[in-house]
């Protein structure tokens, strides 16, 4: 058992799968850092200077109710955090959207694979250039 385990786990697709999820959540967090730090302020600051990550809804009556999620929920009021949903549904649109132009790509690439078409050689360096003339010009003198 513990062989079969052992070449299950060390097969392509399990390895290449286990560098895709720490890859994603990598991004994931990048995103997150973007949506929360970059994009939410100035929306917040359009829309009354709140952090829009705090929108909420109190499942409780309560006159003086707590200012934000945090407070709510170390308070034990329960809420409808809606301004995280949003913020959520952000970074899922980033995300999607980046993968979506990624399989693009490669959707593309294969595309061009499988009609012959190999990707076009980058140009040498310009030092290997100059060196290649150099040779050539060697040559030609001796």
């Amino acid at each position: 058992m513990l062989k079969e385990f052992r070449e299950f786990a060390l097969k392509g697709n399990v390895l290449d799968m286990a560098v895709g999820i720490i890859i994603g959540a990598a991004f994931t967090t990048i995103v997150q850092s973007l949506v929360n730090d970059v994009i939410m302020p100035p929306i917040g600051a359009i829309m009354g200077g709140v952090d829009f990550s705090d929108y909420f809804i109190a499942l409780t009556l309560s006159e003086n109710g707590p200012a934000t999620v945090d407070a709510a929920k170390a308070a034990g009021v329960p809420v409808i955090a809606y301004g995280r949903f949003i913020n959520a549904v952000i970074q899922f649109t980033i995300v999607a959207f980046a993968l979506f132009l990624v399989i693009k790509q490669m959707n593309a690439l294969k595309a061009r694979i499988a009609k012959g078409e190999a990707p076009a050689p980058s140009a040498p360096p310009r030092q290997e250039v100059l060196l290649e003339e150099i040779r050539d010009a060697i040559k030609a003198r001796g």
